[in-house]
């Protein structure tokens, strides 16, 4: 047994010979390509929702 059989696909190397690791590394660009957008959305809606809450806040019901 070698120590790339036991190591895992990222760190086995690159190359033409080394397909598993060019499909892990398809693979975390994928989910960062579906992550990132979502993060994004999620902090614009949450920043814009305090935006319009700062402005029409009644200031006699603040602390």
């Amino acid at each position: 047994m070698t120590l790339t059989t036991i190591a895992c696909a990222v760190c086995m190397g690159n190359g033409p010979d080394h397909l598993d690791s060019v499909a892990a590394g398809y693979a975390m660009l994928v989910m960062l390509l579906i992550i990132v957008p979502m993060l994004i959305t999620i902090i614009f809606f949450i920043r814009r929702m305090a935006i319009r809450e700062r402005e029409n806040l009644d200031p006699a019901l603040s602390d």
